[in-house]
């Protein structure tokens, strides 16, 4: 064969790529024994350990006339096969195991959500229940107490204000519709708009069948929106029933639970326990009191002002006073004026005086005298809780968002270290 097709034989091309992939095995081995004997100067012989490589077992030049230039061996990389066996099991594993989470939290999700209402409101009558048993009485027995007399003042109110709270929020939904062509064709004569009423209301979902089917859903009153679904009465019964259990043995769970972690951490857990009932159940009791006062006290001056539908607008300015801050005074009372700007615009100026100084009086004798012993929480946390509650779980979550945040910040406030500022940093950050 001429020398110059050398190159094109396979079986030549095959024998001089082993030739030059021995010679290299041969230098690496030299070159790692150098580093060892190195390192280790008793190391044996290189000549007994291993053989010695001459000029003619090193790969040739680049400049040795008849060869051609070398590269590097090429490195080979190839997964072990019981560690991608292992792999592809963990990854199946991991796959129907979110699945079947996802089915399971798909059935039991409104049970777990009703557990943490019950837990919740276990926790907001503990200062209650504590208070009777500092006074003599079993915790079950104090417990029967509190919910007794709660559900006394529940039926106490049904009976007083019941059907007309049930009229006024059924008449309240008839009259969205006008109440939202109203403010078109205000809208439309103030700023000279050409809004159309008609693609407004469709896109509120007020047209007269919706507002019908919502009407006649709440035409039965509010215990019947209770009572008339077999759903809510299982969650309502189901509430009431763990939050007694949880409130009666709450010691009992405590241990119970404490029982199964390592000593170090029993303290620790025992003392989260105690923080989130003090200071969140403190804080959840003093905010229920001050919204039924506030509800109670914004519907009596409706009421003698001759407010549309005063007894909703009353509750619905005294609850979102208190639970959504900074803002909710200002919502509670927005609402209420906007039904009266189109019976008697006067009645506007009223209801902001009376929420001026009805707040002065919250904020100055009320509130220090309710919430003396509970915690205080930034009102942007606040706020914040509430949108992430309401994103989360609808408006029950914007209510329990604030407990939630309040057992946060208890824990981390007990457990959590906190600094003094600088003196520069003090200086540029005055309070």
């Amino acid at each position: 064969m001429p020398a110059g097709e050398e190159g094109d034989d396979p079986v030549g091309l095959a024998q001089l790529l082993g030739a030059q992939h021995n010679r290299l095995i041969a230098v690496y081995r030299h070159a790692r024994f150098l580093r060892m004997s190195q390192a280790d100067p008793g190391s044996p012989d290189p000549a007994r350990a291993e053989p010695s490589v001459s000029a003619h077992d090193l790969p040739p030049q680049d400049d040795d006339p008849g060869t051609f230039p070398t590269s590097p061996a090429p490195v080979l990389v190839a997964a072990d096969s019981r560690f991608l066996r292992r792999f592809l099991f963990m990854a199946v594993v991991a796959i129907i195991g979110l699945q079947v989470i996802n089915h399971v939290w798909g059935l039991l999700g409104g049970f777990l959500f009703n557990l943490l209402l019950a837990w919740l409101i276990a926790i907001s009558v503990d200062p209650l229940v504590s208070a009777l048993v500092r006074r003599g009485m079993k915790r079950g027995a104090a417990t029967g107490v509190v919910a007794m007399s709660s559900f006394a003042l529940i039926a106490i109110f049904i009976a007083l204000f019941g059907s007309v709270l049930a009229q006024q929020v059924t008449a309240l939904v008839f009259a969205l519709p006008e109440l939202a062509l109203d403010i078109i064709a205000w809208v439309n004569g103030t700023f000279d708009a050409d809004i159309d009423p008609t693609r407004i209301i469709t896109d509120l979902n007020l047209t007269s069948a919706q507002v019908t089917e919502i009407a006649s859903y709440l035409a039965g009153g509010i215990l019947g929106v209770f009572t008339g679904v077999v759903g809510a009465v299982f969650d309502f019964f189901t509430i009431v029933v763990f939050s007694f259990y949880f409130s009666a043995d709450s010691p009992r769970i405590k241990r119970w639970i404490a029982s199964w972690l390592k000593p170090s951490r029993q303290v620790v857990f025992v003392n989260v326990w105690d923080i989130s009932v003090q200071k969140a159940g403190g804080f959840v009791i003093s905010k229920l009191a001050l919204a039924s006062i506030s509800a109670f006290f914004h519907s009596l001056f409706f009421a003698l002002i001759d407010i549309p539908y005063w007894l909703p607008m009353g509750i619905f300015a005294g609850v979102v006073s208190q639970f959504i801050p900074t803002i909710g005074t200002y919502i509670g009372v927005a609402l209420p004026a906007l039904f009266a700007a189109f019976e008697d615009p006067l009645d506007i100026l009223w209801i902001v005086i009376f929420a001026t100084v009805y707040q002065q009086l919250e904020n100055y004798v009320l509130t220090p005298r309710i919430s003396t012993r509970t915690m205080d929480i930034n009102s942007g946390v606040a706020l914040a809780s509430v949108f992430i509650g309401a994103a989360l779980f609808g408006p029950i979550g914007a209510i329990i968002g604030i407990p939630l945040a309040a057992i946060v910040i208890a824990v981390s406030e007990a457990y959590g270290q906190r600094y003094a500022l600088h003196p520069s940093v003090e200086r540029l950050t005055p309070p």
